[in-house]
């Protein structure tokens, strides 16, 4: 299993708007408040934490990341730095 990142949002393009800032490559849909993915290299979530605590202000959008089935955390400011962490940590190569 990977690791799940999942983007949750009362807004019906802010999803679509931060997705396409972040990585243009990927298609996404218009007018969703869902949106999640699996990675199968843990590390690569890393990149899109970074970019969502950078540009949080400009999007109303929760993360939420799933290291272990069923166990979720929420993505916030207080806590990314910590998360980053513990991923290389965690997954070390």
């Amino acid at each position: 299993m990977g690791v799940n990142i999942s983007l949750y949002s009362k807004n019906s393009n802010d999803i679509y708007n931060f997705i396409n800032s972040y990585n243009g490559k990927e298609i996404i849909q218009k007018n969703i408040l869902k949106w999640s993915k699996e990675y199968k290299n843990p590390i690569e979530v890393v990149d899109i934490i970074g970019v969502f605590i950078d540009n949080n202000y400009k999007y109303k959008i929760n993360m939420w990341l799933s290291l272990d089935k069923n166990f979720f955390i929420n993505v916030t400011n207080n806590n990314a730095d910590k998360i980053i962490r513990y991923l290389f940590e965690r997954y070390p190569y």
